[in-house]
């Protein structure tokens, strides 16, 4: 089965746009900084 070089840069794009939504919200996370506490202090306290 061979896929069409459409579908191909349909999919890139798509991956594309999803990995830049991806940076975009753990920015957005790094922007908060009692996030970054509270989740550091989380992960803490399973050690």
């Amino acid at each position: 089965m061979q896929v069409s070089r459409d579908t191909r840069k349909i999919a890139k794009v798509l991956a594309i746009a999803l990995a830049m939504t991806l940076m975009a919200v753990v920015f957005g996370l790094y922007a908060r900084p009692d996030f970054m506490v509270q989740l550091a202090n989380q992960m803490w306290a399973c050690f």
